[in-house]
């Protein structure tokens, strides 16, 4: 059942959370969903549901609590409502929240503590790839995070093995600044999945873009559930 939850984080601040459980008897293992810059909106609480649905604790957090009301969400495009909560991240702030998150599973006696992973989105597969570099994680997972490069030197501390999947159509993420992640991460001996989808754009695993591929986001979340089953479900 989905609820909201809130818990504290480092900075004093307290940030709220969409929680989905599955069905049945625990302990389980467990999902953070990382959110895009557009807020834990429907489409991000429905990918949480879906991996509940796959037996996993999902629980995304609403990472512009600082500067946002709770349930804060814009529609897709609305960049002039997101750009000041959006800039007011710092690296040092999603690492708290990340942490914050983190830190409420381990207090759960339905969670698995060694079997905990991430997914995150756009802005969210970004924080997923730190909270990766950060955290004792099974698994992580980034869908075409923007401004990865910036802090590809972080790669020197991933923990889990890391999936990242791009849009060879992206006009916002360059080939040469995921070239400059993958370097990192295997420059640094790190276990990791490339996978470039040539046909398809920013943003191609949501179904309420423009920029949907239904095709891309079939593929990319049956890879993404392998890939979790094998690093959280064994």
């Amino acid at each position: 059942m989905p609820d909201i939850i809130n818990f504290p984080v480092k900075d004093a601040s307290s940030m709220n959370a969409y929680v989905a459980i599955p069905k049945g008897n625990g302990p389980f293992p467990a999902i953070m969903v990382f959110q895009e810059a557009f807020g834990v909106n429907h489409h991000i609480r429905s990918v949480a549901d879906r991996i509940a649905n796959e037996g996993y604790i999902a629980i995304a957090p609403e990472l512009f609590h600082r500067t946002a009301p709770p349930g804060f969400e814009v529609g897709y495009g609305d960049f002039a409502s997101v750009m000041p909560h959006f800039q007011a991240l710092t690296t040092e702030n999603l690492i708290n929240d990340a942490q914050a998150t983190y830190d409420w599973l381990l207090t759960q006696a339905n969670v698995k503590q060694d079997k905990i992973g991430c997914i995150g989105f756009c802005m969210g597969g970004r924080v997923s790839f730190i909270a990766n570099c950060v955290l004792k994680l099974a698994a992580s997972v980034s869908f075409y995070g923007g401004s990865m490069h910036t802090i590809a030197e972080m790669a020197a501390t991933l923990h889990a093995p890391q999936l990242l999947f791009w849009g060879g159509k992206d006009q916002h993420i360059k080939p040469e600044h995921v070239q400059t992640v993958v370097d990192a991460i295997r420059k640094n001996g790190k276990e990791f999945i490339n996978v470039e989808i040539s046909y398809a754009d920013h943003g191609f695993f949501c179904d309420e873009r423009p920029s949907y591929n239904p095709q891309a986001a079939r593929e990319a979340w049956g890879m993404t559930i392998e890939f979790l089953k094998n690093k959280l479900a064994q």
